[in-house]
């Protein structure tokens, strides 16, 4: 059952010092009483991305704790801030059997959604966006959520897929796909927070 809140933390790292800083992560986050993430690798960027459910914002607590060793630890290796937000549940096209999806990779697609027409827009999404994503067997698990804090306010889909990203990329780049950006554009969405981006999970030895 996925879970009411999602942390995502996001370290862009040097090129060779992914591993490096996965193993520092992980280090860091191990512990009882700590809720526990997955981790994944930037496909497209240097980057370790962390993805942790929890249940409430009470649930940060522990975390924060130990954020500011991880950061002293971390900051050889990083090329920028770390980048962290929480996100609210809103709902699963295509739900996931546990918290995250399991599957090989995750893409992050976030649009920022314009406030006057935001109830609109999730109308709309269901008979487009949605639609798409019910209609392709190459997309195992999509979740939808909004930022509650955050920089980046706006819409974040979690969409989890085992095929090769090439394969995966083909059901957005679709002409129905390219008519649902055209009706998204200006009328729900802005310019500002949108982005997409994909990750592999780390797992055994590598990740959570």
């Amino acid at each position: 059952m996925t879970s009411p809140l999602l942390l995502v933390s996001e370290f862009p790292v040097e090129p060779n010092a992914v591993d490096k800083a996965v193993t520092v992560i992980r280090e860091q986050v191990s512990g009882d009483g700590r809720p526990q993430g997955s981790l994944y690798r930037g496909l497209e960027a240097p980057t370790v991305l962390e993805l942790t459910p929890v249940d409430t914002l009470a649930q940060l607590d522990p975390l924060l704790e130990g954020w500011g060793a991880l950061f002293a630890e971390l900051a050889p290796l990083l090329t920028g801030d770390v980048r962290r937000q929480a996100l609210r549940f809103v709902g699963a096209p295509k739900p996931a059997a546990e918290q995250l999806p399991d599957t090989r990779y995750v893409q992050l697609r976030h649009v920022e959604v314009r406030p006057p027409v935001y109830e609109e827009y999730l109308a709309w999404r269901e008979g487009t966006i949605f639609a798409e994503v019910h209609k392709s067997p190459k997309i195992e698990t999509f979740l939808a959520y909004h930022s509650l804090v955050s920089t980046e306010p706006g819409v974040m889909f979690v969409s989890g897929f085992s095929c090769p990203p090439e394969e995966y990329l083909q059901v957005f780049t679709s002409e129905r796909y390219a008519e649902i950006g055209r009706q998204a554009h200006p009328r729900f969405v802005t310019d500002e927070g949108l982005y997409t981006r994909l990750y592999e999970r780390l797992t055994g030895a590598e990740g959570a």
